[in-house]
């Protein structure tokens, strides 16, 4: 895509110049925002709405340009970018920052939150301020959480009801070891791919199904080639927005202040446009004939014990999940 290339063409320009000792080779004023998800999708409307704010707030100085549907690479790359200032604020989905991260694994662990309620309370309060935190230790600034509601699973050949089900299976999993090892744990196949190559792969065959959000598999249009849907809510990962500490610092500390309380701010834009647009992705689904099924849920939950004790040995991670544990 040319947008995309010229973007890091001049993105590369920037931090040659950057590395040289000289001043910021973009525009100071005008922040870079990307997004994986198409333009109306609840956390590209409220990134937006934030730059709209920051703009007014700033009477025009600041602004922001948001690069929606992918246009500058998968998330992974935007996570580096962002890292190395190439871009500088950009939403992740918490999964993919398991890795390199690994505060953000007990929010991906499977069970951990009983309902969207419970995960808001956690976020919104000491768990989240911490996890926000751990990103400084590598070049990034942690600006608020996104949740995005249970993610279950899909697939293209059958109903899952138990764990049974998925065995033989071949699932997409975004490139976290808890993913990769909770689908082995419930009998599938977990296959790591990128978020855009999922709809392909469904139709190909190179995977049989997937896990993710309502909202998601609408908007992506994945229902198209799967047809089972499956309310295992095995997960209530959220999405991430994160800024770039290079571009950070170089804000005043008065519009570095302004940036956060507008982006905590955008939570609430987020999770009002997410409520009202999973209700009608839900509805939308079954009127095009999405066949939606609930789970075992208690055998669910037995099948991946043995992956939550095995983090919990660690003592961070215990640690915040017992406080997790008592908002329930």
């Amino acid at each position: 895509m040319s947008t995309r290339r010229q973007f890091l063409a001049g993105a590369a320009a920037g931090l040659s110049a950057a590395a040289a000792g000289s001043a910021w080779a973009r525009d100071p004023n005008l922040l870079t925002a990307t997004d994986v998800h198409v333009k109306d999708y609840p956390t590209v409307a409220a990134v937006e709405w934030l730059g709209r704010e920051l703009q007014s707030a700033t009477q025009g100085r600041l602004r922001m340009r948001m690069y929606h549907s992918g246009q500058l690479g998968r998330e992974a790359e935007a996570i580096d970018m962002a890292r190395f200032g190439a871009i500088d604020i950009t939403r992740v989905y918490s999964g993919a920052l398991n890795n390199a991260f690994p505060l953000t694994q007990l929010l991906s662990l499977p069970y951990t939150f009983d309902s969207v309620a419970h995960l808001r309370r956690a976020l919104d309060g000491e768990v989240g301020r911490r996890v926000l935190d751990s990103f400084a230790k590598r070049d990034l600034v942690g600006l608020a959480f996104y949740d995005c509601g249970a993610r279950c699973f899909y697939n293209v050949r059958r109903p899952i009801v138990e764990p049974a089900d998925m065995h033989g299976l071949k699932f997409r999993v975004p490139s976290s070891d808890i993913f990769m090892r909770m689908i082995r744990m419930l009998g599938g196949n977990p296959t790591p791919l990128a978020y855009g190559e999922v709809f392909s792969a469904l139709q190909t065959h190179l995977i049989d199904g997937a896990e993710n959000n309502l909202r998601s598999f609408h908007s992506s249009r994945q229902f198209e080639a799967a047809r089972y849907w499956s309310r295992s809510e095995h997960s209530y990962a959220p999405d991430v927005l994160l800024m770039s500490r290079q571009r950070y610092e170089a804000l005043t500390p008065s519009d570095q202040g302004l940036l956060h309380e507008i982006a905590r701010a955008s939570v609430q834009v987020m999770r009002q446009r997410w409520d009202e647009s999973e209700a009608q992705s839900r509805q939308a689904l079954l009127d095009a004939g999405v066949r939606m099924n609930d789970c075992d849920l208690p055998a669910f939950r037995k099948a991946v014990a043995p992956l939550l004790d095995d983090y919990h040995r660690v003592p961070a991670l215990e640690a915040l999940y017992r406080t997790i544990r008592s908002m329930a």
